[in-house]
């Protein structure tokens, strides 16, 4: 989640927050807690991105493009798929001094901040927070400037040799699976 949108995330809080009191007085408990299924807080489209060097990996990302899809983020997610992330897409360049965090997100994450030509600039690993107060949690700076962050399971960049100075293949998102919902002129 990038910290600049801290107006935002708040409203998105309250939307959220009866969003998931609807989906629980809705669902049994067994349903709740097995599903991988979030579109009920938001929905986002989705692609099979690249990322390459010598070897080629796939990743199946949901697009965060909006300002609430961005201040959402993997918010309230329990698990995420092995091969799997969410791929954060800015329409201008980011400073160096934007961060993330990690408030109510529930898995540990790596995250790649990457240019606007696909390069991976800075590569971080980020720990849940755990407290109910946003203002306590860490923040992550990019230190680099970035057009786009993708955020997967922790150890997912390490375990596939991902490094700083491969590439994403950005172009990959134009072919995109449409989220639930959701029109072609969104």
């Amino acid at each position: 989640m990038h910290v600049g949108q801290l107006a935002a995330f708040t409203r998105l809080c309250a939307m959220t927050t009866a969003a998931l009191l609807m989906a629980c007085s809705s669902r049994s408990d067994s349903a709740s807690t097995s599903s991988d299924d979030y579109s009920h807080l938001m929905a986002f489209d989705s692609a099979t991105i690249r990322i390459v060097d010598r070897d080629t990996t796939k990743v199946n990302v949901e697009l965060a493009e909006s300002e609430a899809q961005h201040t959402m983020g993997l918010m309230e997610r329990r698990r995420l798929a092995p091969d799997a992330g969410m791929l954060f897409l800015y329409s201008a360049v980011q400073p160096d001094s934007s961060a993330y965090w990690m408030y109510r997100t529930r898995i540990p994450l790596d995250i790649a901040f990457i240019d606007s030509v696909g390069v991976i600039r800075t590569i971080l690993t980020m720990q849940p927070c755990p407290t109910i107060i946003a203002q306590g949690c860490p923040t992550y700076p990019a230190r680099a400037r970035f057009r786009a962050a993708l955020e997967v399971n922790a150890g997912y960049f390490a375990a596939h040799r991902i490094v700083v100075g491969n590439r994403v293949v950005l172009s990959d998102t134009t072919t995109r699976r449409r989220a639930a919902g959701r029109s072609g002129s969104d």
